[in-house]
C-alpha cells in the first residue's frame, strides 16, 4: 500500500524559503512519477512540478519556474519540494502525489494521480 506523509509547511514571509518533505512507502521510486500539487484558497488542486526517473523534472505551473525544485532521496524514500522567493500567491495546501508511470503525465491534472498525502499548509505573508 502506497503511503505518503508531508511535512515542513508553515508561515513564512514573502521572499523566504521552505523545504517540504514527503515520506513515502509501499512502492519503488524507479517506476513511479513523483509530483507536488497545491490547492490555493478557493481554487482547484493544481499541479506544480513532477519528477520521473526517465525524464527528470517538469513544471506544471509556470509561476514557480526558477523558484521551486523537486528532488527525491530514493534510499530514504523521501520526496522534497524546495521553494524559494516565496510569494503570497504561493499560499496553499501542498500535496505530494505519486503514480505508477515511467513519465510524468503532461496534463498536470490531479486526476492522473491516485496516491496522495494529507497535505501541508504553507502561508506566505506579505
Amino acid at each position: 500500500e502506497v503511503q505518503l506523509v508531508e511535512s515542513g509547511g508553515g508561515l513564512v514571509q514573502a521572499g523566504g524559503s521552505l523545504r517540504l518533505s514527503c515520506a513515502a512507502s509501499g512502492f519503488s521510486f524507479d517506476n513511479y512519477a513523483l509530483a507536488w500539487f497545491r490547492q490555493r484558497p478557493g481554487k482547484e488542486r493544481e499541479g506544480v512540478i513532477c519528477l520521473s526517473r526517465l525524464e527528470g523534472s517538469i513544471y506544471y505551473e509556470d509561476s514557480v519556474k526558477g523558484r521551486f525544485t523537486i528532488s527525491s532521496d530514493n534510499g530514504n524514500k523521501m520526496i522534497y519540494l524546495y521553494m524559494t522567493s516565496l510569494k503570497p500567491e504561493d499560499t496553499a495546501v501542498y500535496y505530494c502525489a505519486v503514480e505508477d508511470f515511467s513519465f510524468c503525465p503532461s496534463s498536470g491534472k490531479a486526476i492522473d494521480f491516485t496516491s496522495w498525502g494529507q497535505g501541508t499548509q504553507v502561508i506566505v505573508s506579505s
